[in-house]
């Protein structure tokens, strides 16, 4: 089984604000049936604000960076068997967020 992260861009989700709701609710939706495939194993949207930046001495500075073209704005890990099921349970995610998904596997741990 290998771990993936399903994630969208901060500000991809452009639907109405009047629809919130129902898409909150599909995407619950889509939560529990992970959860209930036994695949889901975190996740949530991340709140709009400026991120900080932590250096390697511990130094701490506002970011993200201008340059930076896109910022996470939320994010699943799933546990699957393939790829190929990471790609559908992101494409489930992604017709509730009405948005599009990054799929990409997290490297495992060899401890």
């Amino acid at each position: 089984m290998a771990r993936y992260l399903i994630s969208f861009d901060d500000g991809a989700m452009t639907f109405p604000e009047g629809e919130l709701a129902a898409v909150a609710e599909a995407s619950h939706a889509v939560v529990r049936e992970a959860r209930d495939a036994g695949v889901w194993v975190f996740g949530g949207g991340l709140e709009r604000q400026r991120a900080s930046v932590v250096a390697t001495d511990g130094a701490v500075a506002d970011g993200p960076f201008p340059e930076t073209k896109a910022v996470l704005g939320g994010f699943s890990i799933v546990e699957v068997s393939t790829r190929e099921d990471a790609l559908e349970w992101a494409a489930r995610i992604a017709a509730a967020c009405r948005c599009a998904q990054e799929v990409r596997e997290i490297m495992s741990d060899p401890a």
